[in-house]
């Protein structure tokens, strides 16, 4: 595999171009990126002829001794079983004054490919002519890249401090923890109404009753059986009494 693209950079912005991954993904023509992967990794439509097939993959970029650069990626089919590699070598010189084309660069790409699957069952011409527009897209966005102004990175001195947290303000007392809630409040008239209900007094009597327990004063004896014997034996006694009377009268009458 040999192709030859004349871009209008100048060399040293192209190699700029080529060290950063970030310029390479986007001069990829048609790469959907896959988000938190490698710079140069994601999903890839190559349109063949009239058929296209879909690849996910992921393709590195190193420079080399030489100045040149070589590629190595790897991809497989989306929605099949076919797989491709490659290995090309970039090179970049400045162009020919004696060109047509003007003052620039001219890229050169060299290398070997493998595949199988759905790409193996199309024309062989419409395979190296869809590698040979690809390629020629992917220079020439890649000067489009190199004009870009890199984003300068802010140096480690430079960055503004990161403020600082707010010191913790302790947080007022709350009203739940001010109380012992381990018990329930009762209101004064229900705590008076569970006191009535308890001893069946209300309080009032309960501070004039006598005290009762071993403070409790001692009864007096109960005296209803002496009084009892007392009523029963005047009778008795007066009937003795009336029969002596009556047997004492009969004796003298005898006499």
């Amino acid at each position: 595999m040999e192709h030859e693209v004349f871009v209008p950079v100048p060399v040293d912005r192209l190699r700029e171009a080529l060290a950063d991954p970030a310029r390479v993904a986007r001069a990829v023509p048609g790469l959907q990126q896959d988000a938190g992967a490698e710079p140069i990794a994601g999903r890839l439509k190559v349109r063949v002829g009239s058929h296209s097939v879909t690849y996910r993959g992921s393709v590195r970029v190193s420079g080399q001794d030489d100045g040149s650069y070589a590629v190595e990626g790897e991809a497989v089919e989306a929605r099949g079983t076919g797989a491709v590699k490659l290995a090309l070598t970039i090179r970049v010189r400045e162009a020919d004054e004696s060109s047509d084309s003007g003052s620039g660069s001219t890229v050169t790409f060299d290398g070997t490919a493998s595949a199988d699957g759905r790409v193996t069952e199309l024309p062989s011409d419409a395979v190296a002519s869809a590698v040979g527009r690809l390629l020629s897209r992917f220079a020439e966005n890649l000067g489009v890249a190199a004009e870009e102004p890199q984003e300068p990175q802010e140096p480690e001195a430079m960055k503004a401090p990161e403020p600082e947290a707010p010191a913790a303000v302790p947080e007022p007392p709350s009203v739940f923890e001010a109380e012992d809630l381990t018990e329930p409040v009762v209101p004064p008239a229900e705590a008076a109404h569970a006191r009535r209900t308890m001893i069946g007094r209300s309080a009032e009597e309960v501070d004039h009753a006598p005290p009762r327990g071993r403070y409790a004063p001692v009864p007096a004896p109960h005296t209803g059986g002496a009084n009892s014997a007392l009523r029963w034996a005047a009778p008795a006694a007066a009937v003795v009494l009336a029969s002596a009377i009556v047997v004492g009268r009969a004796l003298r009458r005898r006499r």
